[in-house]
Parts: structure tokens; sequence; C-alpha cells
């Protein structure tokens, strides 16, 4: 899958140093085309959560989650805030089933992901 699931929960690709922003690699790819397309979208959501195979691009994702909820997205570039504000906000509204599992995964104690479902959640 070409396809990175750029900001899952948010967030970051790629490789990180210390005091860094993550790389930009994947900033230009189609975050809606892949919250539009569930064939797209649920490899990623299963691979973040550990329940399926992932691809490099995949992984790399999943291993910046937890860092990127703690410290806000600090080393996120302004498109990858952007389209992690778009994942989360499609993932509490549309999503919930797969949004209670990654909070359960990667916030159990919710010390960071009521600021975002504060923001983003809409009112049907």
């Amino acid at each position: 899958m070409k396809f990175v699931f750029a900001c899952m929960v948010l967030v970051a690709v790629a490789h990180a140093r210390p005091e860094q922003k993550y790389t930009d690699r994947y900033d230009n790819v189609d975050v809606p085309q892949i919250l539009s397309n569930q064939r797209l979208l649920v490899p990623y959501l299963k691979c973040v959560l550990e329940q399926g195979r992932c691809s490099p691009d995949g992984k790399e994702l999943r291993s910046h989650i937890r860092e990127a909820l703690e410290n806000n997205c600090g080393k996120c570039t302004d498109k990858q805030r952007e389209s992690t504000r778009l994942v989360i906000g499609h993932l509490i509204n549309k999503e919930p089933a797969y949004w209670n599992q990654l909070v359960n995964k990667y916030d159990p104690s919710r010390k960071y992901v009521n600021r975002y479902e504060t923001e983003l959640r809409t009112v049907a």
C-alpha cells in the first residue's frame, strides 16, 4: 500500500530525531481520500492497533503515535498537524469503535485525547 495514513492519530511519519521535525516526505498524501475509502483506511487502523499486517510506512506511523499525542504533535509539520486534526475528527465522529480502540491502546488514562474530543466532536 503506497498511501500513508499520515496522521492517525494522529501523527508523524518517518524517523524523528530529538529537537527536529518529523519528515515531510508524506505531507502530500491525500488524507481525505484515505478517510473516505474503508479499503484504504481499515488496514492502517489494523496496523496501528497491532491487529493486522503493516506496510513499512504504517510501522513508521505506529512508532510515533504515542509521542505525537504526548507532545501535541510538537515535531509535526503544519501539514501534519492539519492532517492529524482531520483524521482524529473523522475517527471521533465517524469511526467511534476504532477511535475507542486507539484511545485504549495509546492513551488509556485519557491524559491527552480529551482535548481532541472536546474540540473535534461534531454535534449530530
